[in-house]
């Protein structure tokens, strides 16, 4: 990067760091450093929320994903509006009327201390590797983009947060959501702003669309039907997105203690309810936008040299291997079916939509985008080679490709730090949550000795730094899972999600079952869905792991009522009576 661009980043995040630290003077207890003295506005409670789901794998690989695959990733959050009615309904006014630090302590007044001490573990298990791969995932791509060493970006990516979610606590994190969600939003549509304004003169932003959509990248909805039937692994259509979607969401916002803490930090119940309510109307528009910008970016590359791949280093790695020679030539091929392509584009700008020129100039198109992706594919196959151990994956690098190589200086630097940002929002809101639980769910339930609010406070920031360190290793360690590294955070929820879930609506609709009903269950259907899961990745299953997440709920909730009856089965002596 350049020197504005340097200048640029350091400023943004040291204002950012410093204004959360301003404002996040509270009392020195428990209630201060977890939930702001619960005296939150419900718009800081709105961007909280928002900025604690919309993390760093967001930005970057949303518009990658829509460059690739089109629009259709938007229904993955249909049944979020949804869950966030159910959720105001239900969760919201009995954890406010409780008082609680922690989801899971609600779970031992309505069942018993072992049943909080699973659900508890379970996200802290979740949460915590899931918040390692949050730092990781922008880790290794800026670490790929940039050249810097993948250890020292994962320490500045955790630590600079770290400094300020153990010094702050909940209100640092949630004003710093405020100014991060601000920044991040400017930097977005600046990068919109871009991408129309390179394109050629006389090709405007709904040339472009129309471009996008003759690809058939603005596929907005699907319904996952096929010749067979419906498709069960069919990650994003209707029927998953507002189903698996909504089981999803509700788990998430309503049992995940890092999205848990940031309403109970509103000063009342309707200010919580609102910040929900807001979040369920304005997530999608948002999630349609970032998508929208992959499809510009698209466009902006049929008449521009888009790359052979986007992850440049991955193409030195093959130029010190076996492939060296074969690449040369496959990019010498490949460089003239691009000046071929930005040819026809031209050409298609002159003659009109029903010559026999226009025909002629599409057919060349999709040959050579026929080519182009089967060249692509052969660099996969390179990288996947034993010998060459490279990753494959090219989703994650394309929007960063196109910052890096097209804006100007000091827009660059504002786009890294968007990164950065996005990535502190939601890892910060996770640390805290771990903290919390860790604390509250744990160490003072099971601890025999009296603790003063001093001591409590101090502890807290202990767990936080404990838990930082924690996820920074992860982070490190998860650098070697390669090309499952962004969706390993989505598929990792959906693992633990449901079963959490089901352990809470039997909480709150099912008031006839036991503590050991629900315990067991959870455990029982836990094994059930890693099972599941294995089982797909071995191709034994067809199932999207979306619908993992109506399993574990679904099934908690059956299991709990089949073993409730037995459990409560009365016993009759051998008279009968």
């Amino acid at each position: 990067m350049s020197r504005p661009d340097w200048i640029v980043l350091v400023v943004t995040l040291v204002g950012i760091i410093v204004y959360g630290l301003f404002k996040s003077r509270t009392s020195k207890n428990l209630d201060g450093y977890f939930l702001g003295d619960r005296s939150v506005p419900w718009y800081i409670v709105l961007l909280s929320i928002m900025g604690t789901q919309a993390s760093a794998v967001t930005f970057l690989s949303a518009p990658g994903q829509a460059y690739t695959d089109g629009m259709r990733f938007v229904q993955y959050y249909f049944g979020l509006p949804i869950a966030m009615v159910v959720l105001c309904i239900t969760f919201v006014p009995v954890f406010r009327r409780l008082k609680i630090y922690t989801a899971y302590e609600f779970l031992e007044k309505r069942f018993d201390v072992k049943t909080r001490t699973l659900t508890s573990f379970l996200f802290l298990v979740q949460r915590g590797l899931s918040t390692g791969i949050s730092i990781s995932a922008p880790s290794i791509i800026l670490s790929s983009l940039l050249g810097w060493d993948i250890l020292w970006t994962n320490v500045f990516m955790g630590g600079l947060l770290v400094v300020y979610t153990v010094t702050g606590g909940a209100k640092a994190v949630a004003y710093t959501q405020q100014l991060q969600l601000i920044v991040v939003f400017a930097g977005m549509f600046m990068a919109g702003y871009m991408v129309v304004h390179l394109l050629p003169q006389d090709v405007g932003f709904f040339d472009a669309l129309h471009v996008g959509g003759k690809a058939g990248k603005l596929n907005v909805i699907t319904t996952g039907f096929k010749e067979n039937g419906f498709s069960w692994n069919d990650r994003y259509n209707l029927l998953s997105g507002v189903i698996g979607g909504f089981f999803l969401a509700l788990s998430y916002f309503g049992t995940d203690q890092s999205q848990v803490g940031r309403y109970l930090t509103a000063k009342s119940e309707s200010e919580s309810r609102l910040g929900l309510l807001m979040n369920g109307l304005v997530k999608v528009p948002m999630q349609f936008l970032i998508l929208l910008l992959g499809v510009l970016v698209f466009a902006f590359y049929k008449y521009h040299k888009e790359p052979v791949f986007f992850n440049q280093s991955q193409l030195k790695v093959l130029e010190n291997s076996k492939y060296k020679d074969s690449l040369s030539l496959l990019k010498d091929e490949y460089d003239k079916t691009e000046i071929l392509k930005m040819k026809e584009m031209g050409l298609i700008a002159t003659v009109g939509k029903n010559s026999d020129g226009y025909k002629e100039a599409q057919s060349i198109l999709q040959s050579v985008e026929n080519r182009k992706e089967s060249m692509r594919g052969t660099i996969k196959r390179w990288l996947n080679d034993k010998e060459v151990n490279g990753d494959s994956n090219d989703t994650n690098y394309i929007f960063l490709r196109f910052v890096v190589d097209y804006l100007p200086k000091g827009l660059v630097g504002l786009l890294i730090a968007v990164i950065f940002l996005a990535a502190w929002g939601s890892i910060a809101a996770a640390l805290n949550s771990l903290a919390s639980a860790t604390i509250v769910d744990f160490h003072k339930r099971f601890s025999k000795k009296e603790l003063s609010p001093e001591k409590e406070y101090v502890l807290s920031k202990w767990y936080t730094l404990l838990w930082g360190i924690f996820c920074v290793i992860v982070a490190q360690l998860a650098y070697n899972i390669g090309n499952s590294l962004i969706e390993a955070v989505n598929v990792l929820g959906s693992l633990f999600y449901g079963v959490i879930l089901g352990v809470f609506l039997v909480a709150f609709y099912m008031k006839k079952i036991s503590g050991n009903a629900v315990f067991i269950s959870a455990v029982i259907i836990e094994l059930l869905v890693i099972a599941i899961h294995v089982l797909n990745q071995k191709g034994i299953v067809n199932l999207s792991f979306l619908w993992l997440n109506v399993v574990g709920a679904v099934g908690v909730v059956l299991l709990s009522w089949a073993l409730n009856l037995v459990l409560l089965k009365p016993v009759y002596n051998k008279s009968g009576q």
